[in-house]
């Protein structure tokens, strides 16, 4: 008869067991993806999902890889040691597969470099209901200056709507129009708002890209005023059928905050009017140097 395993063996499996568990759960918060989602995307059962997730699943690296194909992740991020956890890391994973490792920092360094001496789009993050479209709009009116929905022009590039998009192709199918989307609009030449989905923030390679290219400000707002506000516009589908509605929404802004955090700027817009978040806006020093800039150059 083999012998047990030492108990420190036995406990280090179930911490690294639980560590797999709380990485998918934290990636499916970022992605705003339900458990029932996630289940349909992968072909791996709601049950097995918990029991991952609760760090009781002892799950095979096939069905893992499954999982990490339909959040679009990197199975090495799933798997990976914590302490390799940041965004940096992630971003290269996405080159791994096929690249030396000189090869690497060369195209890490270069896609880092690629913002402009002087950016010229604004663009506004945060998760739905942040105000994102309101103050986006009323920012533009002020200046003169286009307004850019990044997910319309998504569907307008694919033809279809966000939920045809995922239904038809999945999360893959969506951040590739996400990327190549963002990629036309940073390649513009005239100054612009630019209004991105919430869960931009989830993907290395297109938010390096906005990072490194836009002053980027993150409205932020409450979780009361983020469901409030999204069926004030008459959507009300985050609460049909879902009693945890409210309990996800804080979730997902809690994996998500330290992503928000990396933008030019912050913004509450809980309690403030939009021409007070629009002035605010304004009195930013990258965004007034912008303005500044356009003036002159029109003079």
């Amino acid at each position: 008869m083999e012998s047990a395993a030492p108990p420190a063996t036995a406990m280090d499996a179930a911490a690294y067991l639980n560590d797999i568990g709380s990485r998918v759960k934290r990636l499916r918060a970022r992605r705003g993806m339900s458990r029932r989602i996630l289940a349909q995307s992968s072909a791996v059962s709601e049950r097995y999902l918990a029991e991952l997730e609760s760090g009781k699943g002892n799950i095979s690296i096939l069905r893992l890889r499954q999982i990490a194909c339909a959040m679009s992740v990197p199975i090495e991020e799933l798997v990976s040691s914590p302490t390799h956890q940041c965004e940096e890391f992630s971003y290269l994973l996405q080159y791994i597969r096929s690249a030396k490792h000189s090869e690497l920092v060369r195209l890490y360094r270069e896609i880092s470099d690629r913002a402009p001496s002087r950016p010229l789009l604004i663009a506004l993050i945060g998760l739905r209901g942040a105000g994102k479209s309101t103050i986006g709009a009323a920012l533009a009116e002020r200046l003169g200056w286009q307004f850019t929905d990044l997910v319309r022009s998504i569907e307008q590039r694919a033809g279809m709507s966000v939920s045809e998009i995922f239904s038809l192709g999945g999360q893959s199918a969506y951040r590739r129009f996400e990327l190549e989307c963002l990629e036309e609009t940073i390649g513009k030449v005239e100054p612009a708002i630019v209004e991105v989905g919430g869960s931009i923030v989830s993907e290395p390679a297109a938010y390096e890209r906005l990072l490194g290219s836009c002053v980027t400000i993150w409205l932020r707002a409450t979780p009361e005023d983020h469901m409030d506000r999204v069926i004030a516009q008459g959507d009300n589908r985050p609460m049909a059928g879902n009693a945890h509605a409210m309990e996800d929404l804080k979730r997902i802004l809690s994996e998500r905050e330290s992503l928000y955090q990396r933008a030019s700027y912050v913004l509450d817009t809980s309690g403030a009017q939009v021409h007070d978040t629009v002035n605010a806006c304004l009195r930013l020093p990258a965004v007034n140097q912008i303005v500044h800039s356009e003036q002159l150059a029109q003079v």
